[in-house]
């Protein structure tokens, strides 16, 4: 049985009857008892209805399930945060985060720097501009818009090269900009690449280019220390080559040899700063130069380095190595006196002063006005065995050991023509060449006490080891001496003094050999040798200007001479007064400074000390005098030369004392012949000798 539905209050009734219009017919009045029915329900509506049901419990329980399932994440997620909060995972973190750096490869050749750190040479990332020509289709057009874009390559080689098809590689320019790089791309031609390369840079310009060299586009080197030191730069990319050179220093020896070269229209100039206690370089400059990134273009003339590929004859600066061996030898002492009084004639050849004193001269007098006669006469006593000692004992016969590859060895007679002349032009510097380089490392132990040290570029912890090839007394000596040539007032190298440093040396004015062999007519090298201080020496200090004239505008102050005093001291002056402070050499003053000069004076006439006889008016020569100085003096040899007395002097010239040292850095030299044969490391010097002026 069913309730009878309720009645809608809108539902219409029947017009005056009070029913309602909708109540079936036959039903029941409302208030009456409905009657009872029967519903039959089949079997189709009970597996419906079950299936109804079933569904119904089922999306229930699904229900419920997302419904737990979500309060067990909402559960998770409040511990993770809140109760016990997980740190996020540094390296997803790391590898979903974009980069904001690049981090460039590392170079494929190592940085060059001075000692100081200061970057001499680097490799940086650069691109290559290359095509391949079968790519091309027009390579006029290709080439104009390269040229347009990249200032300095030529239209007509770019074409060549764009439509060389023969070939499907062919490098247009190796040495783009960024900026080049950007822009060429831009202009998108087909068959124009870029190939990522590394570029050396050279951020000091001219500043020690010649001691850097270079290298090739691909990265190998061809020059100086690049070429030199080519596996050890590229085996240790990681790790800088550490130079003894000071750019500081660089800069100031290169401004002083370029004024001096201008000044006296030179035809180039050479300056070198060396350490006294190691053999360090510690500048090296050569002019005319050029930019060590501009290598390869550079003018030949740029290219020659003239500190270690020039020989030159060294003039009058020789006299130091004839002083130093005589005095060192003990035939010859300070107060000893020679016969300058007139010319000498040997042959067909003169040898004569600068300025003739007419005088008997002793020996610091003979130095400081620098006296051809008397440098001969003294050689002549020792003779041309214990001068080939000398020179040989100090590398005068082989290559300079420098970190260079355009080193070249000296140039001189071979035994068999080292008579009486070649002993006596030799004696003051003529008649044989070497590199200044070479001339200024054999002047090192001179000063610094008798310590010969190999020439080194490299800056290493430790000196290395030196060789004692001179008693300390002659470079006693010889300091004081060197220190008259610039105090004397007959002195030649009076232009190189600076206040309040104690400056030594010895000027040099050479005559230049012509391609012929001859000396050049009115044509000559002035130089100057210092060294300071001198009451304790730390630096040597070497200028040489090739080929001056006296200008119009230096007339005023070198009358018309192009010596060593008027044209290289003024440099080295200038040189020493700026990297003295810069080297941490203050200048001396007051009682400090003439204390410094009294231990350092020695009378240009010295008197012999009671009980010891002077050579002199009178008594010509010592015991063990070589023949040629009786030749010299018109006279005739003794029958019975003294043997032993010239085998001590020669001892004492050969003299070769290794000092303690690190057994890696024992110093090792290449055997030097005893004769003038052509070998490796010799070249042998036949120059016929004319009437010989050069002095100071």
């Amino acid at each position: 049985m069913t309730a009878p539905p309720p009645r809608d209050s809108l539902s219409p009734r029947v017009p005056g009857t009070g029913r309602d219009a909708t109540r079936r017919a036959g039903a029941p009045e409302r208030g009456a008892t409905p009657r009872m029915e029967h519903v039959r329900v089949t079997s189709p509506d009970l597996v419906r209805r079950a299936a109804i049901g079933t569904l119904h419990r089922r999306l229930a329980a699904g229900f419920g399930g997302f419904v737990l399932i979500f309060l067990l994440l909402a559960a998770r997620v409040v511990y993770v945060t809140v109760v016990h909060p997980v740190p996020p995972d540094k390296a997803a973190i790391a590898a979903q985060t974009p980069s904001t750096t690049i981090a460039l490869p590392p170079p494929a050749r190592a940085e060059i720097t001075d000692r100081n750190g200061e970057i001499l040479a680097v490799s940086l990332p650069a691109a290559a501009l290359y095509a391949n020509p079968k790519q091309v289709q027009d390579p006029g057009v290709a080439a104009r818009e390269i040229a347009a874009v990249i200032p300095g390559l030529d239209p007509g080689f770019l074409e060549s090269r764009l439509a060389d098809r023969a070939h499907d590689f062919v490098y247009l320019d190796r040495k783009l900009t960024a900026s080049q790089e950007l822009a060429v791309n831009r202009l998108g031609i087909p068959g124009v690449y870029f190939e990522n390369t590394e570029r050396r840079h050279y951020p000091q310009g001219n500043l020690a280019a010649h001691i850097l060299g270079g290298v090739t586009p691909d990265q190998r080197g061809i020059a100086g220390v690049e070429d030199w030191f080519n596996k050890r730069l590229t085996a240790d990319p990681g790790k800088p080559l550490r130079l003894s050179i000071d750019i500081g220093a660089e800069g100031i020896v290169r401004q002083a040899i370029w004024g001096a070269m201008s000044d006296y229209d030179a035809k180039g100039a050479c300056g070198i700063v060396m350490s006294v206690r190691t053999g360090r370089v510690l500048a090296m400059a050569s002019v005319p130069d050029y930019k060590a990134d501009d290598l390869g273009t550079a003018p030949v003339d740029a290219r020659f380095n003239r500190c270690v590929s020039g020989d030159y004859e060294p003039g009058s600066v020789f006299k130091l190595q004839t002083l130093a061996m005589a005095i060192n030898s003990g035939m010859i002492e300070p107060w000893d006196r020679f016969n300058t009084t007139h010319p000498l004639h040997v042959g067909r050849f003169t040898v004569t002063d600068f300025e003739p004193a007419h005088i008997w001269m002793a020996v610091p007098h003979i130095l400081a006005v620098s006296s051809n006669i008397g440098a001969s006469r003294i050689a002549t006593i020792l003779g041309p065995q214990i001068q080939r000692a000398w020179l040989r004992k100090l590398g005068f016969f082989r290559r300079p050991p420098i970190q260079l590859p355009e080193a070249t060895p000296p140039m001189y007679h071979p035994k068999s023509s080292w008579k009486l002349l070649t002993t006596m032009t030799v004696s003051f510097g003529n008649g044989i060449a070497m590199s200044p380089l070479q001339l200024i490392s054999a002047v090192v132990p001179v000063v610094n006490g008798g310590i010969w040290y190999p020439p080194t570029l490299l800056d290493r912890g430790t000196p290395p080891a030196g060789v004692r090839v001179m008693s300390e007394r002659t470079s006693l000596i010889m300091r004081k001496m060197m220190r008259n040539v610039v105090t004397a007032p007959d002195g030649t190298g009076v232009y190189a003094r600076v206040p309040g440093y104690l400056v030594g040396g010895k000027t040099g004015t050479a005559q230049v050999v012509g391609p012929n062999g001859r000396y050049l007519r009115h044509l000559n090298n002035a130089s100057f040798m210092a060294a300071f201080p001198m009451n304790d020496p730390r630096y040597v200090v070497y200028v040489v200007v090739l080929q001056p004239h006296a200008t119009k505008r230096m007339m005023p102050f070198c009358h018309g001479f192009t010596t060593g005093g008027y044209v290289a001291a003024p440099a080295v002056a200038q040189i020493i007064s700026r990297i003295g402070p810069m080297l941490g050499i203050m200048p001396l003053s007051g009682q400090a400074l003439a204390a410094a000069q009294a231990a350092l004076s020695i009378p240009l006439d010295p008197r012999a000390p009671p009980g010891r006889l002077a050579l002199g008016p009178g008594h010509l020569f010592p015991p063990g005098a070589s023949k040629y100085a009786y030749l010299l003096a018109h006279q005739t040899p003794p029958a019975n030369m003294d043997v032993a007395a010239h085998d001590r002097a020669l001892a004492r010239t050969e003299m070769w004392q290794p000092l303690a040292a690190p057994a890696a850095q024992t110093v090792s030299l290449p055997p030097a012949t005893a004769s003038g044969t052509r070998t490796p490391g010799n070249r042998i010097m036949n120059i016929a000798l004319p009437v010989t002026r050069a002095g100071g």
